[in-house]
């Protein structure tokens, strides 16, 4: 993990540091919330996703009511969703291997067209009228594939577009465009399903992918941050594990991330359970706390960009908040105390994405990238089809106020301990005191303190 600059940012025990970039151009200009699109490479990029990412939620939104409207049944739709995930569970770690290997533009057009190809034969069987539910089960398996080599060749590309003085920034704006989508695109799916159909939702998504594809062919290849690729050689996987194995700051914020993955973003299983079950609310409820997380996500987003380093004490520490945000929120007596809580959850949970996945990337060796990046995406979105069934156990035997509660409660804790962990790998201990009468918490290196004492 990256320390940043100064003692009282809890650095990782590792040489492997983030300092600040305010000029990593030499522009003279300093970052600001927006400066990594100033990189014509990495404006195309953005763009094409912008597009692509509404096309992707309007396919899940169409997908999942399709399956619907074919079997009546709720556990056909979870089988969907369970298909999608379950190829980068198998073959998450593979995916990485082939990533470190291969370069990343040509890899990412191949993923993109097939995914392109996938949505347009479903949407010619829905049009047709012979869609089958196993279509649509192929079909999300299919996706599924693609999306082993494409999450973790996506997401190590963008330091390959900006380079580092710009990492942190360029993966803020990414999770911000996400969030935008999420926002965007199921409006424009259920405005297109009830006015022509599901079939013209998996149209517009195929064509979408019109937009990424052309901003990789329109990329000037002597612009690009090559790393060097990682020889075709037995023992890859292996390797790669033993190496995040041998970095404490890697192997702890990943396994952070999944404890937060796996118990505390269950938000399906709780929303839609406070919408009906606790405060009688209805559909439309759970939409407003969709949406407001939604928001709450993108701020989260932004803010992220605004920083130009990446530090344990801000992943931490936000982590922590997460957790308690959840907690509070178990015991909202109100709906709209608990709607207005699901933005700073939303916040909380999306710094605590972007840090992780940006100082990951920043502090990984670039032959290395693609494997690391795989291991953290199977962990953070493996996590949900592990944890759900457990929240959704908790919720029916004890009421779903004590299954967010015990999931903010594993988050919270699992960051205090992985933060005391990590401080003490990296030789630091807590310090806590006032400056100018306000409380101040921070890690400090226990040389320092011996220092002083002896002083």
């Amino acid at each position: 993990m990256s320390s940043g600059p100064g003692a009282d940012s809890a650095p990782a025990p590792t040489t492997h540091n983030s300092p600040p970039a305010p000029d990593p151009a030499g522009t003279g200009r300093k970052l600001s919330m927006f400066s990594s699109l100033r990189i014509r490479n990495y404006r195309l990029f953005f763009m094409g996703q912008v597009v692509s990412n509404i096309g992707t939620w309007m396919q899940r939104i169409a997908q999942d009511w399709l399956v619907l409207s074919l079997t009546g049944s709720s556990t056909a739709v979870g089988v969907t969703t369970a298909l999608q995930f379950l190829p980068m569970l198998l073959f998450g770690l593979y995916g990485g291997v082939l990533v470190d290997r291969l370069r990343k533009r040509p890899t990412l057009l191949v993923t993109q067209v097939a995914m392109a190809f996938t949505a347009i034969a479903l949407a010619v069987l829905t049009l047709s009228g012979h869609v089958q539910v196993w279509h649509v089960y192929l079909a999300a398996f299919a996706v599924g594939l693609a999306t082993v080599v494409d999450n973790p060749a996506r997401q190590s590309f963008v330091s390959e577009l900006v380079g580092p003085g710009q990492l942190q920034n360029a993966v803020s704006l990414n999770s911000a465009n996400f969030q935008s989508a999420r926002l965007v695109g199921p409006a424009v799916a259920g405005l297109m399903i009830t006015g022509v159909g599901t079939g013209y939702a998996f149209l517009a998504n195929g064509l979408s992918f019109v937009a990424p594809i052309a901003g990789l062919l329109l990329m000037r290849a002597r612009e690009l941050h090559l790393v060097e690729r990682a020889p075709r050689a037995k023992g890859q996987l292996r390797e790669g594990l033993h190496y995040v194995a041998g970095r404490p700051d890697l192997i702890w914020t990943i396994v952070l991330v999944g404890f937060i993955g796996t118990f505390g973003f269950n938000f399906p299983v709780y929303l839609s359970a406070f919408a009906n079950d606790v405060f009688r609310a209805g559909a439309g409820s759970y939409s407003l706390f969709n949406t407001l997380m939604a928001i709450g996500s993108l701020v989260g987003a932004l803010l992220a960009a605004r920083r130009g380093t990446t530090r344990m004490r801000v992943l931490i520490a936000a982590a922590v908040a997460f957790g308690a945000m959840e907690l509070v929120a178990a015991t909202a007596p109100s709906l709209w105390l608990f709607a207005l809580l699901m933005a700073p959850i939303g916040m909380f949970g999306m710094t605590v994405n972007v840090t992780a996945n940006t100082s990951i990337q920043m502090t990984t060796d670039p032959a290395m990238r693609g494997r690391v990046m795989a291991l953290y995406m199977m962990v953070f979105l493996g996590g949900s089809p592990v944890g759900a069934p457990i929240a959704g156990w908790i919720t029916d035997a004890y009421g779903v106020r004590a299954g967010l509660a015990v999931g903010g409660a594993i988050a919270a804790v699992a960051a205090v301990t992985i933060g005391l962990v990590l401080a003490r790998v990296g030789n630091l201990r807590l310090s806590v005191g006032w400056n100018h009468g306000h409380p101040r918490v921070t890690f400090v290196p226990r040389e320092r303190e011996e220092m002083a004492a002896v002083a």
